[in-house]
């Protein structure tokens, strides 16, 4: 186990890559690493028990823009955790509703997540508060409460904040948002996607056109940028969970 574990770690600290047929998919991996291991997830890991991961969020987690369901990010994920951990029974249930903001979300809570015993939440959140011009105002009162929320099921958090697109950079509201996204993750510990950085980089560094990765709305994702961000998603959390596993194996060879 710990062998297998140690030569992951060591492929995710690569660039990632699509397939051939579709355009360059690389971040850095400090763009994508997680800042905390995924504790909870891991153990279960180890201990070769089914996993469950709730997606919870608005229309890009339910997965607008998508030429079809399998093509949204969470279905694509559950591939790409296929191949990372073969043999290990990781369900992904997606649970974004369309138009969504965080108090409405709050609301589904109980029974998209609690009622789920889930392993791990990835929670995508304030893109159409930006979209539709609202103060960021007690945002973050309701993102720790949500939080807290998850945490009491036992479950990792992982944030995912905006999506680098036309309909969402031209508001004021973006970057403060982001901003405060990465900021509640820090202050709670817990970890976020940076998908608005991971986007903007192949908009400004791999000079990529906008329609090679967002839907002719100009807002949502498309299959392309769905299964790129769910390859950088399931990268990350296959060095989270490969973390506290490979110190292990480290500390125990350095011991005479």
């Amino acid at each position: 186990m710990a062998k297998r574990f140690a030569a992951t770690a060591l492929f995710v600290t690569l660039p990632f890559a699509a397939h051939a047929q579709t355009p360059s998919c690389d971040a850095p991996l400090d763009m994508i690493r997680f800042a905390n291991p995924l504790t909870h997830f891991s153990q279960k890991l180890i201990s070769g028990e089914p996993l469950t991961i709730v997606a919870i969020g608005s229309s890009s987690t339910a997965g607008a823009g998508a030429s079809s369901p399998m093509a949204n990010y969470p279905s694509r994920l559950a591939v790409e955790l296929k191949q990372h951990f073969p043999g290990h029974n990781i369900r992904v249930l997606n649970h974004g509703v369309n138009g969504e903001e965080v108090p409405d979300m709050l609301k589904r809570f109980d029974s998209a997540i609690i009622a789920n015993k889930p392993d791990l939440v990835l929670w995508q959140l304030g893109t159409n508060s930006v979209i539709r011009d609202h103060q960021l105002g007690n945002h973050g009162a309701s993102i720790h409460l949500g939080v807290d929320k998850i945490r009491a099921t036992g479950a990792d958090v992982v944030l995912i904040d905006p999506q680098f697109a036309p309909k969402v950079i031209s508001k004021s509201e973006a970057l403060p948002m982001v901003d405060l996204i990465a900021g509640m993750a820090k202050a709670e510990n817990v970890d976020l996607f940076r998908r608005f950085d991971v986007m903007k980089r192949w908009y400004e560094t791999d000079h990529m056109t906008f329609a090679s990765f967002v839907s002719p709305d100009g807002l949502h994702m498309n299959d392309w940028s769905y299964a790129c961000m769910a390859k950088g998603l399931g990268l990350a959390l296959a060095e989270a969970v490969e973390r506290p596993v490979v110190s292990a194996a480290v500390m125990s060879a350095s011991v005479p």
